[in-house]
């Protein structure tokens, strides 16, 4: 029997498409910071991008139609006192984006249904605990509102933005700048990679490093690592040559990589987007004008190159459309968003089949935008896999829940510290009518403030109304 030379997979001739002129979002001053985040968020509602702006961080944030030209006056997010380094949407609710900023914070916002129709100066809850500026943020894959931020105090911190408070600080975990940090599928692990060479897998919860690798890549460049739904980690980085490399590892034994490949010797960081649902990793270098794309299997040699989608211009940034974002019908396997200097162009994955019909061997079911847990939930040691909906009928996005962030009061909390050893003696029952009694206060204030500037409307409108006849009078 013949040996196949060639592999069969189903993905070998996915190509890559640019949209045409008209369908690319044009006129946009891309940022120019020097950060290697991709600078670009999409969901099936808008896309996000960083752009240059004065005095200040600020992104746009553009429904997907909005293609063309985009107006100079067009609204922009802009909160921040700092250049903005990272955004990320939240992956169960798309009207909430997260950003960091040099600023040292990180700000959530609230964007309006169908789009800014005013700059956005007001994010809905800002988190401070960062002492340097913060160039990561990643939401919790499965429970809402959870939010983990990285920045150049070398700490991770996770946060219920539900509340507004930063509930673990891993700040002594990474001894030099963190590059990026990824989540497992079920949000149990992070994985980072960091400047000191090394690949760490850890359990935020438990605040312990459960794996790590000394030298994953040898070369002085920025490492990328990345978690699969195999619960292998991929990882880009430079050899000592600096030749850029790609490899595989298990957690379980991080001695030797599964896999280790040399590509070429281009300087640009590879930014690793990766597919679940079809184990596709495509790889944008910064700088580089293609995008590179392997399917991952379990037989030797484990990551196999499918092709190469190669464009005349370099890229400045990436976005990355989750798979409820993409038009079945038209059997599009992925969707990048491409960002040169002065413009976002949609690149779009395609698997070439005859038939119209629904093809099921590509689209398993994904990642839904229902949230699996709550955050205080998870906080207290559950895990719960994506919830999964089929795209038969193509996604219909459902209507999105507003954020509200409750903010514990902050004075209490430093009362809280002072008495902590006396709580722990207060029965629960206890400590449950005291938060009962203060709702109840709460609401008896609230009532009070509301009758008061109910009296004080009345007083106004009579004080108008006797103005008035003085001034009759007074003719």
């Amino acid at each position: 029997t013949m040996r196949r030379v060639v592999r069969q997979s189903k993905f070998r001739h996915v190509f890559g498409q640019a949209v045409k002129n008209d369908q690319s979002y044009d006129d946009i001053r891309v940022s120019r910071v020097t950060w290697d985040s991709s600078f670009c968020a999409v969901n099936p509602k808008f896309v996000a991008i960083i752009i240059e702006a004065s005095g200040g961080g600020a992104f746009l944030v553009l429904p997907l139609h909005k293609t063309g030209r985009i107006d100079k006056s067009y609204p922009t997010v802009c909160g921040h006192t700092g250049p903005v380094l990272d955004i990320d949407w939240s992956p169960h609710n798309d009207q909430v984006i997260a950003s960091g900023s040099e600023d040292c914070t990180v700000m959530v916002w609230q964007i309006p249904e169908n789009g800014l129709t005013l700059s956005l100066t007001e994010p809905v809850v800002v988190l401070e605990g960062h002492s340097k500026r913060v160039g990561i943020v990643a939401w919790h894959p499965t429970a809402r509102n959870v939010l983990l931020s990285a920045g150049c105090d070398n700490a991770v911190i996770i946060w219920n933005v539900g509340t507004g408070e930063a509930l673990i600080n891993l700040d002594d975990m990474h001894l030099d700048m963190i590059y990026n940090v990824s989540w497992n599928h079920n949000g149990s692990l992070i994985c980072t990679a960091s400047k000191d060479k090394k690949i760490r897998v850890i359990d935020p919860r438990k605040q312990e490093i459960i794996a790590e690798k000394e030298k994953a890549h040898e070369g002085a460049r920025p490492m990328r690592a990345i978690f699969l739904s195999d619960g292998n980690v991929f990882t880009t980085g430079f050899s000592r040559m600096s030749e850029r490399q790609l490899a595989l590892w298990n957690p379980k034994n991080m001695e030797e990589p599964i896999a280790l490949h040399e590509m070429d010797t281009s300087n640009g960081i590879l930014l690793p987007f990766y597919d679940p649902d079809t184990n596709i990793i495509y790889l944008c270098g910064k700088g580089d004008s293609s995008i590179r794309y392997f399917e991952i299997t379990d037989e030797s040699p484990y990551v196999h190159y499918l092709n190469t989608f190669s464009s005349k211009e370099p890229q400045r940034g990436m976005g990355f459309m989750p798979k409820r974002g993409l038009d079945v019908n038209k059997c599009e396997i992925a969707r990048f968003f491409k960002l040169h200097e002065r413009k976002c162009e949609p690149i779009i994955m395609t698997v070439p089949r005859k038939s119209d019909l629904f093809q099921d061997d590509l689209y398993p079911d994904t990642a839904g935008p229902e949230a699996a847990l709550e955050a205080e939930e998870w906080f207290e040691g559950k895990n719960a896999d994506p919830l999964l909906i089929s795209l038969k009928h193509g996604y219909i996005p459902g209507k999105n829940r507003d954020l509200k962030v409750v903010k514990k009061n902050i004075l209490d909390n430093k009362l809280a510290a002072n008495k902590k050893s006396d709580l722990i003696n207060i029965p629960k029952k206890a400590a449950d009518t005291s938060i009962i009694q203060n709702e109840a206060k709460l609401d008896e204030i609230l009532k009070e403030l509301k009758s008061i500037k109910d009296t004080i409307s009345n007083q106004d409108e009579r004080i108008s109304k006797l103005e008035q006849q003085m001034a009759k009078i007074a003719v």
